[in-house]
């Protein structure tokens, strides 16, 4: 068994985790809310921060393209999902929540435990590069959202001010690149918070599981599939392509646009008064998806 297949395996493993807790009334769906709190606040901000502090500044001109790799990709590719909606005369607010569900990629709670379980630090650090696109692509949607559906500039402003992996990755490059030290005993307790991350955002995936709302809008959350699987990464592949990207950089490039919808993108949906369930079954269709598309196009890459 290969890396790739015991970094999959391994994923697969403590999905199903979550789902087996839920089965038997250990955990149930409420507790999503909770444990995906801790992961954004506290741990996954821990988790950065640990690999931008430790990080070798000295690539960043080389990784300073990948959030940009990922920006266009995810724009492009909802242009064209937008326009092949607005054709079908679906509601407004269903088009965007479709839209939002394709052009935020779940670059971090599937991106990071992927990239770092088959690339190791190296892997890992470039999946952060990939994952400010990510943060970008929410801050944007954001204001275009409040835009079309009403809310505030200063909400949105204070929203992005006080998300916390922003915050990580600032403090993270700052006290790297000024080589301020701080201490043994906070990075002892930063690394040990940053190492539960990944179970925790696991076994919360694992909670969302419901089969039985699949059947609902199947065949709107199998277009969005095929764009955020299959299209999105296309795009990245033509990108780095003709960007003549090689190495880890061409290879995180296209395995983090390959990755399926992110969370931030339910988020967006429920904060605006979108139809949020649609986008949950978008992104519960195509996050199972991709651990069949997965493995096929780390393989391929």
């Amino acid at each position: 068994m290969n890396v790739i297949e015991i970094t999959i395996l391994s994923i697969v493993i403590m999905i199903s985790l979550g789902y087996f807790l839920k089965k038997i009334d250990f955990l149930t769906e409420k507790d999503i809310l909770p444990l995906n709190k801790l992961v954004m606040n506290i741990l996954m901000p821990c988790m950065i921060f640990s690999a931008l502090y430790s990080a070798d500044l000295s690539l960043i001109p080389k990784l300073g393209i990948l959030p940009f790799v990922i920006l266009i990709s995810s724009f492009i590719s909802g242009f064209i999902s937008y326009f092949i909606l607005k054709r079908f005369n679906i509601d407004n607010k269903k088009i965007w929540s479709i839209i939002v569900s394709i052009m935020i990629a779940n670059t971090a709670f599937m991106g990071y435990p992927v990239n770092l379980g088959i690339f190791g630090q190296s892997g890992f650090l470039r999946a952060i590069f990939c994952d400010l696109a990510t943060l970008c692509i929410f801050l944007i949607l954001s204001f275009i959202l409040i835009l079309k559906f009403g809310g505030t500039i200063k909400t949105a402003l204070r929203k992005m001010l006080l998300f916390p992996p922003l915050w990580a990755v600032i403090l993270g490059l700052t006290l790297n690149s000024l080589n301020i030290h701080i201490g043994p005993v906070i990075d002892n307790v930063v690394n040990y918070l940053g190492n539960g991350a990944i179970p925790i955002i696991m076994i919360s995936l694992g909670l969302s599981i419901n089969l039985k709302r699949i059947k609902r809008s199947h065949n709107i959350a199998i277009f969005t599939s095929i764009m955020k699987l299959g299209i999105f990464p296309l795009i990245a592949f033509i990108i780095v392509s003709f960007l003549h990207l090689s190495g880890l950089e061409y290879t995180i490039s296209i395995i983090e646009a390959a990755m399926p919808s992110g969370m931030l993108s339910l988020l967006l949906t429920i904060t605006y008064k979108l139809d949020y369930h649609l986008t949950s079954d978008c992104i519960l269709t195509n996050t199972l998806l991709s651990l069949i598309t997965l493995p096929i196009i780390i393989n391929l890459i």
